[in-house]
């Protein structure tokens, strides 16, 4: 299984990016259900989760300013940033229920 994210990029303060990631190869139990980010020297954090049920959770500093989405078979996710400020500058990544993280897509935003 492969996770494969998309949608990074240099945004300035106050713009937009929709992340995607897209798992590919035995998907056939494979749930992508959460975003997790990765600043440096700091530690990797969730941002936001999707359960199976479709409920989501937020990272306090996500809550009103990022949304989490994924498709019925549970093999790509999104997340819309908005409002979008310098410390959010990072390394996204995605991650699966089983396990599997993506690579990255690196998330710079200028002031």
């Amino acid at each position: 299984v492969q996770l494969v994210e998309s949608g990074g990029g240099l945004v300035q303060t106050g713009g937009s990016l929709r992340l995607s990631c897209t798992a590919s190869g035995s998907v056939s139990r494979v749930n992508v259900n959460g975003w997790f980010r990765q600043a440096p020297g700091k530690e990797r954090e969730l941002v936001a989760a999707i359960g199976r049920g479709g409920s989501t959770y937020y990272a306090e500093f996500a809550k009103d300013r990022f949304t989490i989405s994924r498709d019925n078979a549970k093999t790509r996710l999104s997340l819309q940033m908005n409002s979008l400020k310098p410390e959010d500058t990072a390394i996204y990544y995605c991650a699966s229920e089983e396990g599997y993280w993506g690579q990255g897509t690196q998330v710079t935003v200028s002031s």
